[in-house]
């Protein structure tokens, strides 16, 4: 059944091609949103257009979000064929799996310029899109990672906790010109980025993590993400009991958190 909130909004997810923004692709055009889908393997965007309800109505922008250039054309594009944005959400990045002291600088850079600078960059690009009808949402995808602080994530962890921070920046600073900005935070998912995540060289693990084989499912989370959304939650935390303990515990007692990381060995 379609959601009339969401019904013929214009809608941009970044890190469309699989995972939790394919996941959210589906429920949305299920909506009956517009979609505007962008990652950087076009064969991808076409699989999971191809899956959509309306699928003719959803306009693939192939990005590498990391290219300052292709984001601002990749605007333009969106503005010349559909005129307007309703929604930003922020869901391309990368992961880790390495320990402080195997970790390069080089490899620190790129978590950062991936699941930071990027992000924000997007954002400040679209602002004068999403502005132009007297406000729109932006939804940054952080994770529970960025809250807690764990092993193997050190850089990965930063990066997303500074695009949290910034995210309540910028909620303050134009909740008046009506943007609306949430922050989801996801536990374990079942998705492939730990197959993507950065080791301490810069090269990809290629493994699945215990943690995510066994995690929820993308649908599942994106079902939940999506009713928070439009709840008008703005701190949206989705995970098992675990990660919801921890990201609690983050918040009300940091020495006991602590305690809890330095017992636990997930990778």
């Amino acid at each position: 059944m379609k959601n009339s909130a969401v019904q013929n909004k214009v809608i941009w997810i970044t890190g469309a091609s699989g995972g939790i923004g394919e996941a959210l692709a589906r429920e949305l055009a299920a909506d009956g949103a517009r979609l505007v889908l962008s990652a950087r393997r076009q064969s991808e965007l076409q699989r999971v257009r191809a899956s959509l309800a309306n699928s003719s109505q959803h306009l693939l922008l192939p990005l590498d979000i990391t290219d300052d250039a292709a984001i601002a054309a990749a605007i333009d594009t969106i503005q010349q064929q559909i005129g307007g944005l309703d929604w930003l959400i922020n869901n391309a990045g990368i992961s880790q799996r390495a320990l402080i002291v195997d970790t390069t600088a080089d490899t620190d850079r790129k978590l950062f310029e991936v699941d930071y600078f990027a992000q924000i960059n997007v954002t400040r690009q679209a602002l004068p899109l999403l502005l132009a009808d007297g406000g729109g949402k932006v939804v940054f995808v952080s994770s529970v990672a960025g809250l807690v602080g764990t092993q193997y994530r050190g850089s990965y962890s930063a990066a997303k906790a500074a695009l949290h921070l910034w995210a309540n920046s910028l909620r303050a600073e134009l909740f008046d010109q009506g943007l609306t900005v949430a922050t989801i935070f996801p536990g374990f998912v079942k998705t492939d980025v730990s197959l993507n995540a950065l080791t301490g060289d810069g090269s990809a693990l290629g493994s699945m993590d215990d943690a995510q084989a066994n995690a929820m499912s993308a649908d599942a989370f994106a079902e939940k993400a999506v009713k928070a959304l439009l709840k008008g939650k703005s701190y949206i935390v989705i995970g098992g009991l675990k990660e919801r303990l921890g990201a609690l515990v983050s918040r009300l007692s940091p020495e006991l958190l602590y305690k809890m990381v330095r017992k636990s060995t997930v990778r």
